[in-house]
């Protein structure tokens, strides 16, 4: 029987427990009058359900805090801290401890969707839509803070306290980007319960004009940033920490991240469409409501155990339930779909295929494929387990590299493109002259590598069209500045400060080309090679570089230990680690040495040690422009945040400017 809580517990366990349930509490009355205000249209009722977020939020906040609390101060009458700290482990180690493991990970998931909750009612407008947002967030709230209260409570007491912890995972404890990647992936996640409630709150109320999309472009553009951070932030924690020298593996649980921000992208496009011409009404609902759905199937992948993964928790009893809460908002999104299908009409013609909204389209049908894809590599071997039996069935790079090169390159042809077509149709005479600069500096600069040696198809490809991308931005930009100019109302900075959603938009589509030239490249010309070095040998040369063993060394620590190999390369001293942790038993935890680089990373790592401490076994891996994926990412995400800034209305006095076709 469940113990929801015990007085004999520490103080801090029950105050955490009680905290819960009271957040429980809150939320299901919350619930109640948010319906209630929605159904009688009920003023009071909405303005108590609004104010009854607070508190949830407050009560959510005080049991996370509590927890932290017994993290810090080694509380292990706590069974979720006895099982995962332990008293030697370093403070920072301590606080990820929270998000370490299955039980704290959801009670994080949930403090920050009462937080999303709270910040959306301070915001929410006085209209038909506010009581069933609200009524939608709820919804989400009863199944996260009715799991951490109920079945997956991280304040379970413990009758036997022990001395000391068992630690915490030891993936966590390799690299400070454990303390960043979790939080930014929750934060995207959870952000995407916004626009859910938006998009519910619409087919509830009949409201399906094209309020509610302009209402939710900001809190859609903030998870998706979040989301694209925690993405590339996940990549760089794998490149540092597993020792192989690569970012991404087509790994379930990297998977799972990947489709959510696939549907947000499409979205995040399609409702330009909506604004602008009233059209893919009913494309829109149906991806945000898949979109936020695809968060629930990660995080249920993460957690049920059927996917064998290095991101995974170990299975618990929380499958089941997110399963049905899967389910749950499947059912209730397409159920309301389906209901207001015949309000859901657009109001023109649809989309010529030469114009952007084709564009646009276009690009939607692609990354809708590339997410079906995905999802369909990351499920086939838990189906076929499920039908056959049978646990050997994997799906290697090769099946997904099959279809995401074509479809990336798909992406950055018209992500050019897009911004260069008129609304509703263009000429065809108008197009060439408009796409000949960017086709000729495409096919120039893939000529150009090909001088230089690049022989890849899909580099060359990719080089191409991304010259062929920068030459379009840098024409829309170049034209409006000297319009902008010659109207006499100022420079490129207050261009920008009056259009930030514009060149937001053109600064995040060229941070994509960056990531893609790093993303190729790194593919395709990586080396790696291995060799044993000798202390005081002759230095070794292995891939254009020197190396030579100056000498080797065990650390030992209160929780594992570290074995060091100290190598020169080029001269330059370089440490690499093999760490081992108490509660990782022998699995090693390689700790590579990376000398980052504009035009390529060294990267080294140390594979065996010998007993006499004379020689180590060294991988050498050279990586061209891998840093491109870091810098293009954050480029990616300045060009986000500059399209959230509102703009400066432009001097009433001013003409009104022609200037290129807007992405907005």
């Amino acid at each position: 029987m469940l113990n929801l809580i015990s007085f004999d517990a520490s103080p801090l366990g029950a105050l955490g427990q009680l905290s819960l349930l009271a957040a429980l509490a809150f939320t299901l009355g919350g619930t109640w009058l948010a319906v209630v205000g929605g159904v009688k249209a009920d003023a009071r009722a909405t303005e108590a359900a609004r104010r009854a977020v607070w508190a949830v939020f407050a009560l959510v906040s005080l049991s996370t805090l509590t927890l932290m609390a017994a993290l810090l101060g080694d509380d292990f009458s706590v069974r979720y801290v006895a099982e995962h700290s332990m008293r030697a482990s370093p403070t920072w180690i301590k606080v990820t401890s929270l998000w370490g493991a299955l039980e704290g990970s959801i009670l994080l998931w949930a403090w920050l969707l009462a937080g999303y909750a709270f910040i959306l009612s301070l915001t929410l407008r006085r209209d038909a839509l506010r009581p069933w947002a609200l009524a939608a967030m709820y919804a989400s709230l009863i199944f996260f803070v009715g799991i951490c209260a109920t079945v997956a409570s991280p304040f379970t007491p413990l009758a036997q306290i022990p001395a000391d912890g068992r630690g915490p995972n030891p993936a966590l404890q390799n690299h400070w980007m454990m303390a960043v990647h979790p939080v930014l992936l929750y934060l995207g996640f959870v952000g995407l319960a916004v626009p859910f409630a938006y998009a519910v709150a619409a087919l509830v109320t009949g409201r399906l004009s094209d309020h509610w999309v302009v209402v939710t472009r900001r809190w859609t553009l903030v998870a998706w940033a979040f989301l694209t951070a925690a993405i590339v932030a996940g990549g760089w924690w794998s490149y540092e920490t597993l020792g192989w020298g690569g970012y991404w593996a087509w790994d379930p649980v990297e998977n799972a991240s990947f489709i959510p921000w696939l549907l947000a992208t499409a979205f995040l496009h399609s409702i330009q469409i909506q604004e602008r011409r009233g059209l893919m009404r009913s494309w829109n609902v149906w991806l945000i409501v898949l979109a936020y759905a695809s968060t629930v199937l990660g995080t249920f992948l993460n957690r049920s155990g059927i996917v064998q993964s290095v991101h995974a928790f170990a299975g618990g009893p929380v499958g089941p339930v997110f399963l049905g809460f899967l389910a749950f908002l499947l059912v209730a999104g397409i159920g309301l779909a389906a209901w207001r299908a015949p309000h859901l009409r657009d109001d023109g013609d649809p989309p010529a295929a030469l114009s952007r909204e084709g564009a646009f389209l276009a690009g939607n049908w692609l990354f809708l494929v590339f997410a079906v894809m995905v999802l369909v590599g990351t499920l086939f071997p838990t189906i076929v387990e499920a039908v056959q039996g049978r646990r050997d069935t994997s799906v290697g790079p090769a099946f997904y590299n099959a279809f995401a090169i074509p479809l990336g390159l798909g992406l950055l042809l018209l992500m050019g493109v897009g911004p260069l077509l008129p609304w509703r149709r263009a000429e065809g005479q108008g197009l060439w002259r408009a796409l000949w600069p960017l086709l000729l500096a495409g096919a120039g600069t893939a000529v150009l590598a090909y001088a230089f040696g690049i022989r890849g198809v899909g580099v060359l490809a990719a080089v191409g069209l991304s010259a062929y991308n920068v030459v379009g931005l840098a024409l829309l930009t170049g034209r409006a500045w000297r319009a902008y100019r010659a109207s006499g109302r100022g420079g490129m900075v207050s261009l920008v400060r009056e259009q930030p959603r514009r060149y937001g938009a053109y600064l995040a589509h060229a941070g994509l080309v960056v990531m893609a030239l790093g993303i190729a490249f790194s593919s395709a010309y990586r080396q790696d090679a291995q060799v044993t070095l000798n202390a005081g040998a002759a230095p070794v040369t292995l891939l254009h570089e020197t190396l030579a063993l100056e000498s080797t060394r065990v650390e030992e620590k209160p929780y594992g230990q570290s074995a060091i190999a100290r190598v020169r390369i080029d001269g330059v001293p370089f440490e690499t680690r093999m760490n081992t942790y108490i509660q990782g038993g022998d699995t090693p935890f390689p700790a590579p040495a990376v000398r980052y680089g504009m035009w390529g990373d060294t990267y080294l790592v140390v594979t065996a040690f010998g007993e006499d401490g004379r020689w180590a076994s060294v991988r050498l891996i050279e990586s061209p422009l891998v840093s491109w994926i870091w810098w293009g990412t954050l480029i990616v995400v300045l060009g986000a945040g500059l399209t959230l800034v509102a703009p400066r209305r432009a001097p009433a006095r001013a003409p009104a400017l022609q200037v290129a076709p807007a992405t907005d």
